[in-house]
């Protein structure tokens, strides 16, 4: 089946004339293949003429749509409407204290408090992220660690964007503010004494490298460090068992792990290896009573559930407890006391089963807790206690807001203790979703989550805005967005891609989409949008598309392949540029990712990528109308790949679509920290959809 848009020239030149970026072609040879590269001067971040060339088209993206001013402050009054600005998140406990953060009118960030967990306790801000970065443009919270007795907070910022993070540790009780300060740290936990703290830094490609342990009141300089991890291919993270009686590093690339444990109260004894290494397998720790719970996938790629004795905790004592099944992901295990729920995905929906663990166990059978629409996201929250019978997690789908439940696991009992308010006029009657499935060029279905307003008529003759992302195992998210509203209520149909290379099917389904599988994952992206036009659930000339970081690829290689079948595309922070970035070792990532893309050292998989690569196969021809935005300090996919592909494009696309480009000159690969800025660019991206979908009036 193939599916055209009907013929569109632009309703209007672009004008003014778009920037021109020079060309200094530089020639690069991979394999005896000889590559010239006219834009890879714009690596050099430092030069002056590189800055210039991104406000040029900062100015030019203005420029063109101008005339949206008046939308674009509809659209973000209209969002600003349906969010409940002065808020609270459901408190937890942990400790004698309950945690919670909440916003207020006009400011951009949360305030972390705590307060004790006794009647009419008195609140106390534990970190205003408002006062933090007052003179920053950008700033994010990265780690948040209390230690045991809660009177200290190891918490770690970035005030660039380029997710490189400062430690800091603050003293709750007194507001003191200790002298510890470590550059580019990545996680931290406390050992049980409340006075040692472990953390992780990364090397210069961002890579988490080393553990080191650090005393309060010593010199940073003088931190012992605990493991190296030589291996290019693996990160670390240490982390804290529900229990509190462990500690774990995990050492991890994209298919394998290795575990360190370190009982809590001894921080000075030696970290033990729980089972050595074995290419292409994963395991993951916990810890209950004697035994170390392990999520493992060693006979099979969705996982199974072992114990072992903490004394010998190697392979040769796993223990099964829950089976590996071809059908179903065992995605996670939540440990507590006298329970463990199994966290599971099956026909690419989320799921709990609660399980008994006491000896004599009163509750034989485990418990499902089950969730009532077609489509949604089920997550655990914040479960800090471990001596507790209650779970708590959160539940959304495209039309129900963010709820927070607690679920009595003695009782078989759910509370919701909050559903996200959204004002406004919001009736969640107004509006249906759906579940379909696309059928891949190889036969394989592939499902779509779909939402509308209630009075949508499935017609042929409506927009659509079609997401996608397909990378890394990672499940598409099908969770609600007051920001989405104003496109509903314009009649713009919203769909969700869940496409191989993610994980919405298992294990399976995320390596049918990696490696050399990877162009299942842009051709069931199209199979996607074929269906939805033949459903008629849009309109063929109306089909918008969008996607983000690895889902930026996705779009390029998507509208390389089909750009007959697509209105607009809206690309975020888009890998575009993917033989130069994975032939160079020392930008971040680059190394760990061999195992998602390839390893283009090897000549067969880098011809696989080439094969692919959106910046490498752009070629003179039309194109559809595209906004492409990046972050000056992106760490993760760096601002020059989407610069270089838009400068490109300029000189071959022969069509009068606009190609706009947007760069945030202080934030990193998650764009805007603050929410009213996040709201102004979604607001201008909106503006242009609806503008190309002839809604603009």
């Amino acid at each position: 089946m193939t599916i055209t848009t009907t013929s569109r020239p632009s309703s209007t030149h672009e004008s003014p004339a778009p920037p021109v970026a020079r060309r200094l072609p530089k020639s690069i040879s991979y394999h005896s293949d000889c590559l010239t590269d006219d834009y890879f001067w714009l690596r050099e971040k430092s030069d002056p003429n590189v800055s210039a060339y991104l406000e040029a088209e900062n100015a030019y993206a203005d420029a063109v749509l101008a005339g949206t001013a008046s939308l674009r402050e509809s659209l973000y009054t209209e969002i600003l409407s349906h969010v409940q600005q002065t808020d609270t998140t459901v408190p937890y406990r942990k400790g004698d204290y309950l945690y919670y953060s909440r916003t207020e009118e006009s400011k951009q960030y949360p305030i972390h408090c705590r307060k004790r967990a006794i009647a009419e306790g008195t609140e106390e801000v534990v970190l205003d992220l408002n006062e933090i970065g007052k003179d920053e443009k950008f700033i994010s919270l990265g780690s948040y660690q209390v230690s045991g007795d809660g009177v200290l907070l190891a918490y770690s910022t970035d005030v660039t964007g380029f997710r490189q993070y400062t430690l800091r540790v603050k003293n709750m009780v007194t507001g003191e503010l200790l002298p510890e300060s470590v550059e580019k740290t990545v996680s931290a936990a406390w050992a049980a004494d409340g006075r040692t703290l472990f953390y992780t830094v990364e090397d210069h490609t961002k890579r988490p490298y080393r553990l080191y342990r650090h005393t309060l009141g010593a010199p940073v300089s003088e931190d012992v460090l605990i493991y190296e991890e030589t291996d290019q291919m693996f990160g670390l993270s240490v982390e804290r068992s529900r229990s509190r009686a462990y500690l774990f590093l995990t050492s991890e690339s994209h298919t394998t792990t290795e575990v360190r444990f370190l009982p809590a109260d001894s921080p000075a004894a030696e970290w033990i290896v729980a089972a050595p290494r074995i290419h292409e397998q994963e395991y993951y720790l916990d810890h209950r009573g004697s035994h170390f719970f392990i999520r493992t996938n060693d006979n099979g790629r969705n996982f199974r559930l072992v114990t072992a004795p903490v004394s010998e905790p190697d392979r040769a004592n796993w223990k099964e407890r829950v089976e590996h099944r071809n059908d179903v992901m065992l995605e996670g295990v939540e440990l507590f006391e006298r329970h463990m729920v199994v966290v599971e995905r099956t026909k690419g929906l989320p799921q709990f089963r609660v399980i008994d663990l006491r000896p004599y166990n009163p509750l034989p059978e485990p418990r499902k807790i089950d969730f009532p629409e077609p489509a949604y996201a089920a997550s655990p929250d914040m479960n800090a206690e471990w001596e507790t019978t209650t779970f708590r997690h959160s539940y959304q789908s495209l039309v129900t807001p963010r709820s927070t439940f607690d679920y009595d696991m003695e009782r078989n009992v759910s509370t919701l203790l909050k559903q996200t308010e959204v004002p406004g006029g919001f009736d969640r009657a107004n509006y249906r979703s759906e579940r379909s499935y696309a059928v891949a060029p190889d036969g394989t279905e592939v499902p779509i989550s779909i939402v509308f307003r209630a009075d949508f008529t499935r017609d042929g003759a409506a927009p659509l805005f079609l997401k996608g992302y397909g990378s890394y195992g990672y499940p598409y998210p099908v969770t609600f967005s007051a920001s989405n509203l104003p496109l509903l209520d314009r009649g713009v149909v919203l769909a969700y891609a869940h496409i191989r290379g993610g994980g919405e099917m298992g294990k399976a389904w995320h390596d049918s989409g990696r490696m050399l599988n990877k162009r299942n994952t842009f051709t069931d992206f199209i199979a996607c949008a074929e269906h939805l036009i033949v459903k008629k659930y849009a309109a063929p000339d109306k089909l918008v598309i969008s996607g983000g970081s690895a889902g930026g690829l996705l779009m390029g290689s998507v509208v390389n392949m089909r750009p007959d079948l697509f209105r607009a595309v809206i690309s975020y922070v888009p890998f575009v540029d993917v033989i130069n970035t994975m032939m160079d070792a020392d930008l971040p990532l680059t190394v760990g990712e061999y195992e998602e893309w390839g390893n283009p050292n090897q000549l067969s998989e880098y011809a696989y990528m080439k094969s692919y690569d959106p910046y490498g196969n752009l070629e003179r021809r039309d194109y559809p109308a595209m906004l492409i935005r990046t972050s000056f300090n992106d760490s993760q996919v760096m601002y020059w790949e989407p610069a270089k592909y838009v400068a490109r494009l300029r000189t071959l696309k022969t069509d009068f679509n606009p190609l706009l480009f947007k760069t945030n000159m202080a934030a990193g690969h998650g764009g805007a920290s603050g929410r009213y800025d996040a709201y102004r660019d979604t607001a201008f991206d909106y503006a242009f959809l609806l503008q190309q979908v002839g809604l603009a009036g």
